[in-house]
């Protein structure tokens, strides 16, 4: 009988094959998790520690390229095989609070003051908040990220980007490539009682594009993310627009699939004010938490899932509509340059915002999020006294030139800063709307203004005063058949142009006013053509034009 061996020959050979059995299982993982793309997964909480060094959005995927997607992997096989730096913990967000913004005495809303931003930024900030800013007076954002930048140098479109190539196709491109040539050959529209052609650019190819959307369009939605920055919607207030979007997507059965192959979009389900709610650090003066943590969330859906490296995130979107909702993007190139970004701070200036891609969301100001139509309608346009009026806070470029041109000056031109008391005690805030003619819509802090759908509400004719500034729905609506548009400096011109308007012409854009008024407005149970549906559409018909045809 041979004598054993030594003890300790025996536990390195022991451990030799422990080793290689390790490493065995470890590839054989590592394989299985590159070539599977998971389709679905319960909602599991986490805040990623760290960035992936060599994120996997930014190489090729040759597996994913040469193998269809097959079933899902569980979190806990991801987190197993994550990289020693990319962790999950249990949520580490804080308990939504109430909304800071501020309901006026006259009834109005205003945006709120960017918290803090006024105060010069500490040394450690962000380089893009490095330089010192006056406390005299309130910035944008615009005045941070294009610092010593003449504004004149963005008034042209940005150049369109290279649509990313999928690295493998699908049915659903497809399904796009059909959806794009039959849009090509819509056929002509004369007389539809639902749509009104002289509110569209082309009312031909809107409905044929909008038919097609119905017909095919699939939204799969992310179910990751912890509660409140996801899945947390909003329904008041004047970022109620990416609130009430939320909600209704996420409660869609129509549009919603759980397969992901078989998507035309991605939706990723994350709320901007709820960002700025949570990880925003009151007095520092930098919004880089946020961004970092949009980029970490980025990092992880590119990781987890393969559908974002597929268009290097071109097929996905999101809908975003508190100020700082475009610089939440700056870490991330691909989320900044490839992802449809449906914002209601849409403003050419400032390079973000990409004309022809990214989509303008309309601001609505909801009082009531359980009667959402409340008080809708006003006065008949012959009934209408009051020529012009605004009622504001003294915020942005452009409301104090407005005031100081016309504030209590002529009798014509209703410019207030807040509505006095001896005023509202007779009319209120709502009441002056229902009874103008036109609707003052400066600018704010930046572009975008509830007070543009507040007018349409009111049935007022809107007077857009913001440079830069894409509309809501410009791809499909013709805002000149309903609106009037002035640039910044004719703001000491202001009754001049507005007096310059014919009767009958005015007459018109009011009934537009009114034909307008069912695509900008939230049903609890979305109907055809309203304002979900006119988003979606535009999200779709910005994937749509994406497409490549041989």
């Amino acid at each position: 009988m041979p004598s054993p061996l030594p003890c300790h020959l025996l536990t390195r050979r022991r451990a030799l094959t422990a080793c290689a059995a390790v490493a065995a299982l470890t590839a054989a993982a590592a394989l299985f998790l590159l070539a599977t793309p998971p389709t679905e997964d319960p909602t599991h909480p986490y805040l990623l520690a760290s960035l992936l060094h060599n994120n996997t959005s930014n190489q090729p995927d040759s597996a994913a390229a040469s193998q269809p997607p097959l079933p899902s992997t569980s979190i806990l096989q991801l987190q197993t095989n994550l990289p020693s730096g990319f962790t999950t913990v249990p949520s580490m967000f804080l308990v939504p609070s109430p909304s800071p913004a501020e309901n006026l005495d006259d009834g109005s809303m205003e945006e709120t003051d960017p918290p803090d931003l006024k105060e010069n930024p500490p040394a450690e900030s962000a380089p893009f908040l490095q330089e010192p800013i006056s406390s005299g007076s309130p910035i944008r954002r615009s005045d941070i990220y294009n610092k010593g930048h003449d504004m004149k140098d963005h008034a042209m479109l940005p150049p369109r980007p290279e649509v990313p190539i999928p690295l493998w196709s699908t049915a659903a491109d497809e399904e796009l490539i059909y959806a794009k040539k039959e849009i090509t050959i819509a056929p002509l529209v004369s007389n539809d009682p639902d749509l009104h052609a002289p509110l569209f650019r082309n009312v031909s190819v809107f409905r044929r594009s909008y038919e097609l959307m119905e017909r095919l369009l699939k939204v799969f939605v992310y179910h990751d993310g912890a509660k409140p920055i996801f899945h947390s919607p909003e329904l008041k207030g004047i970022y109620a627009s990416e609130g009430w979007f939320m909600k209704l997507m996420e409660g869609n059965q129509h549009f919603v699939v759980r397969d992901p192959n078989r998507a035309h979009l991605f939706y990723l389900p994350y709320s901007s004010r709820q960002l700025e709610h949570n990880l925003y650090v009151p007095g520092s003066n930098t919004i880089e938490p946020l961004s970092i943590f949009v980029k970490k969330y980025i990092d992880f859906i590119s990781t987890k899932f393969p559908y974002w490296n597929r268009t290097k995130g071109a097929d996905h979107f999101f809908v975003a509509c508190h100020d700082w909702g475009p610089y939440t993007t700056k870490l991330h190139d691909e989320l900044r340059k490839n992802t449809i970004k449906a914002l209601c701070n849409a403003d050419l200036s400032e390079g973000v915002f990409i004309h022809g891609r990214d989509v303008s969301l309309p601001e609505t100001f909801l009082r009531s999020p359980r009667r959402p139509l409340r008080g809708i309608g006003g006065k008949p346009a012959a009934e209408r006294s009051i020529l012009a009026f605004f009622a504001g806070q003294m915020h942005g470029r452009v409301r104090p030139v407005l005031l100081q041109y016309w504030g209590g000056k002529d009798a014509d031109m209703r410019i207030y800063d807040r509505l006095p008391h001896r005023i509202t005690r007779r009319m209120n805030y709502i009441q002056h709307m229902k009874s103008s003619k036109y609707c003052i819509c400066p600018m704010g802090y930046e572009v975008n203004s509830p007070r543009i759908v507040e007018a349409i509400y009111y049935e007022c004719v809107p007077v857009i005063i913001a440079d830069n500034f894409v509309l809501p729905f410009d791809d499909a609506l013709n805002w000149s058949a309903f609106s009037v548009v002035i640039p910044e400096k004719d703001v000491p011109k202001l009754k001049q142009i507005l007096l310059a308007i014919p009767d009958d012409q005015y007459m018109a854009m009011q009934s537009n006013v009114q034909r307008v008024q069912k695509h900008f407005i939230w049903h609890p149970n979305p109907i055809k053509y309203d304002i979900f549906h006119m988003i979606l559409h535009s999200i779709w018909y910005s994937r749509v034009n994406q497409i490549q045809i041989e």
